[in-house]
C-alpha cells in the first residue's frame, strides 16, 4: 500500500495522479489496455473511490487515460511531460502557471498564425485542416481530444517556418495539457468555434484574421482560467 505525505503541498489526487502515472509506466500497461477498476485501485493506493476519480480525470486531461463506458478506463498514451525540460512541473500553482503561460501565448501565437498564412505549404494547409476536423471530431463525441489539439497547435508553428518558433512548441504544448487539466471541457463551442476560424483564416492566407482569431481563442481561455482563480480564492 501507498503512503502519501501530508506534508505535501500537493493535493492528495494530485499526489495520486502521479503515483498512478508511475504506476502505469512501471507495470507497464501498454497504450490499448485497461487499468485495474476503481476499487482496486482504491485498495491498491489506500485511499478512497473519489481520490481515485480525481486521478484517473487528471490523466484522462492529459491524454493518458480514456474511460470508455460499459468497458473501463484504457490507457491511451504513455508519453507525459515526466522529463519537463522546461521545468514547468515545479510551479506548484497551475493555475497561475496557466495565466501565465496565456500571456506569453498571446504574445506570440497570433503572430504566429499570420506566419503560416504566409509560408505554409499547400500539403501544410491540408494536414491543418484535417487536425481541426479530427480534434472536433473527437470532442464532439466525448473521446479524449487533447493530443489531437496539441497536434493542431504544433501544425500551426510548423506551418509558420521559422526555426525558433519551432524551439517553443514545448511551451504552447505544455499551456494546452494545462488548461485542459484544470478546466475540463469547459470551452467546447468557443474552442471549436476558434479553432475553425483560425483555420479558415490560413487556409485563405488571411494573416490579419488569422490573427485575430487565435487572439479570441486564447483570450477565451485566458478569461476561463482567471474565472477560475477567482472562484478559488471565493472558497477560501
Amino acid at each position: 500500500m501507498y503512503t502519501f505525505d501530508k506534508r505535501n503541498k500537493k493535493p492528495l489526487g494530485a499526489q495520486v495522479e502521479d503515483e498512478l502515472m508511475k504506476y502505469i509506466l512501471q507495470e507497464p500497461i501498454e497504450p490499448g489496455h485497461k487499468i485495474p477498476n476503481e476499487f482496486e485501485l482504491a485498495e491498491q493506493f489506500g485511499v478512497g473511490r473519489s481520490t481515485i476519480r480525481e486521478a484517473v480525470k487528471g490523466l484522462v486531461s492529459r491524454g493518458i487515460l480514456e474511460v470508455r463506458r460499459g468497458s473501463g478506463t484504457y490507457v491511451i498514451n504513455t508519453n507525459s511531460f515526466e522529463e519537463d525540460p522546461l521545468g514547468f512541473g515545479k510551479m506548484e500553482d497551475k493555475y497561475k502557471m496557466a495565466l501565465d503561460l496565456f500571456e506569453v501565448r498571446l504574445m506570440i501565437e497570433p503572430e504566429i498564425a499570420a506566419l503560416a498564412c504566409k509560408n505554409a505549404s499547400r500539403e501544410d494547409l491540408k494536414k491543418l485542416k484535417k487536425l481541426c476536423d479530427e480534434t472536433e471530431h473527437l470532442y464532439r463525441g466525448g473521446h479524449n481530444h487533447i493530443n489531437k489539439d496539441i497536434e493542431f497547435h504544433t501544425c500551426i508553428a510548423h506551418c509558420s517556418k521559422n526555426q525558433v518558433v519551432e524551439t517553443l512548441i514545448p511551451v504552447i504544448n505544455t499551456a494546452v495539457y494545462t488548461f485542459a487539466n484544470l478546466t475540463h471541457r469547459l470551452l467546447k463551442e468557443e474552442t471549436l468555434e476558434t479553432h475553425r476560424a483560425i483555420t479558415s483564416a490560413v487556409l485563405e492566407r488571411d494573416s490579419i484574421g488569422a490573427r485575430c482569431a487565435m487572439t479570441m481563442h486564447l483570450t477565451y481561455n485566458r478569461q476561463t482560467i482567471i474565472k477560475l482563480m477567482e472562484e478559488r480564492e471565493q472558497k477560501r
